[in-house]
C-alpha cells in the first residue's frame, strides 16, 4: 500500500474494511469520509469553541482543574509536553469526557464534565457532538474488527462507557516569540484505541512513516483523520501500528491564523483488560502482559506530565 486509504463510512462494511486495516497496518491512519457527524453540528461546534478561547485569560483559568491531569475542563498554553519532547507545545485545550449518570459504578475513575457558563449552549452542543464521534467510531471499530476476522460487534463491549474524551484544540497564530524547537504538537503518539480528527485540513499534520520519513496527512474538507492508538497497537500485539505523528508550524500566511480542530480519543473501558488477541500472535511473538485500559492510561499520563 503506497498511501493512506480514504474510505466512505456509508458504504458496507466488508467492502472497506480490509482497505481500513491495511491502511491502519502501514501507516497507522486512514481518511474517513461520509462519517455521519453533520456537517451544521461541527459548524456550531467551531463558533462555540472560538468562543471560550476568545474569552479573557483569567475566566478560561478557572476552568482549569489543578491535580485533574488536564483529563476534564481547560488546559492553558505551555501545560503538555510530548513524551521526550524538550518544549511545550504551543496550544491550549478543552476536554469534555463522558457524561455519567449518579452512582455510576465507573464515577470513581472518570470526573464529572465542567461546562463555561460564558458560552450559551456550550454544554448541549458538545454532548450532541461527543454522541456523533462515538457512533462513527463504532461502525469504524466494527470494519476493524472484521479486517482481525472478528465478529462484527467484537468492540461494542469493549467501549461501553469506554473513557473517551474529546479535545477542542486552540493552536494561536504564530508570534516572532516562538521558542526554538516548539511546534504546534510535538511528535507523540496516542494513548488510547483509535483517534477521529476533525480539522486536519488546515495544513501540519505529519506522520512518521516505516521508513523514517514525515507524511502530510491532508484529508478533504469535512472528512476524517483517524489513526490507531496505543491500547489498540497492543491488543492487535503490533499488527495495527500507533503511529508518532506531529503538528508542524506552517510558514507564509497561514502561521498567522489560529488553527482549531477537534480529536476525539476513543478509549476501551477503564475496567478492560487489553490482552494480545490471539489472531495477532505467531508463534514464538513477544507479548505485552495483561494490563486494564485505566491502568495504562494512567502509566501514560505519567509520562507526559498529566498525571
Amino acid at each position: 500500500m503506497s498511501e493512506i486509504a480514504s474510505i466512505s463510512l456509508a458504504r458496507p462494511l466488508a467492502e472497506f474494511s480490509d482497505d481500513l486495516g491495511r491502511s491502519f497496518a502501514e501507516f497507522g491512519f486512514a481518511i474517513v469520509r461520509d462519517h455521519g457527524i453533520p456537517q451544521d453540528l461541527i459548524e456550531r461546534a467551531e463558533a462555540k469553541a472560538r468562543a471560550f478561547f476568545a474569552l479573557p485569560a483569567e475566566a478560561k483559568q478557572a476552568y482549569h482543574i489543578p491535580g485533574g491531569g488536564g483529563a476534564r475542563g481547560y488546559t492553558p498554553f505551555g501545560k503538555e509536553i510530548a513524551k521526550d519532547a524538550e518544549v511545550h507545545d504551543l496550544k491550549e485545550f478543552w476536554h469534555v469526557g463522558r457524561s455519567l449518570p449518579e452512582g455510576h459504578a465507573l464515577s470513581a475513575v472518570m470526573a464529572p464534565n465542567v461546562w463555561p457558563s460564558e458560552v450559551e449552549g456550550f454544554r448541549e452542543t458538545f454532548d450532541e457532538l461527543y454522541a456523533a464521534f462515538e457512533q462513527a467510531g463504532e461502525r469504524i471499530l466494527a470494519a476493524i474488527a472484521l479486517h482481525l476476522g472478528l465478529p462484527e460487534n467484537y468492540f461494542v463491549a469493549t467501549v461501553e462507557d469506554g473513557n473517551s474524551v474529546m479535545r477542542l484544540l486552540h493552536y494561536p497564530p504564530l508570534g516572532d516569540d516562538v521558542p526554538d524547537k516548539a511546534i504546534r504538537a510535538a511528535a507523540h503518539g496516542d494513548i488510547n484505541t483509535i483517534t477521529l480528527l476533525l480539522g486536519a485540513e488546515e495544513a501540519g499534520l505529519e506522520l512518521l512513516s516505516k521508513k523514517g520519513e514525515w507524511v502530510a496527512v491532508s484529508p478533504p474538507p469535512g472528512a476524517l483523520a483517524v489513526n490507531v492508538g496505543d491500547m489498540l497497537e497492543r491488543l492487535t500485539n503490533g499488527r495495527l501500528r500507533s503511529t508518532t505523528h506531529r503538528v508542524v508550524n506552517p510558514g507564509g500566511e497561514a502561521a498567522r491564523r489560529a488553527r482549531y480542530s477537534m480529536p476525539f480519543f476513543l478509549h476501551f473501558r477503564p475496567d478492560f483488560t487489553i490482552q494480545a488477541l490471539e489472531s495477532c500472535v505467531e508463534d514464538d511473538a513477544e507479548v505485552a502482559p495483561p494490563i486494564t485500559a485505566h491502568d495504562f492510561l494512567q502509566q501514560r499520563l505519567r509520562e507526559i506530565g498529566l498525571a
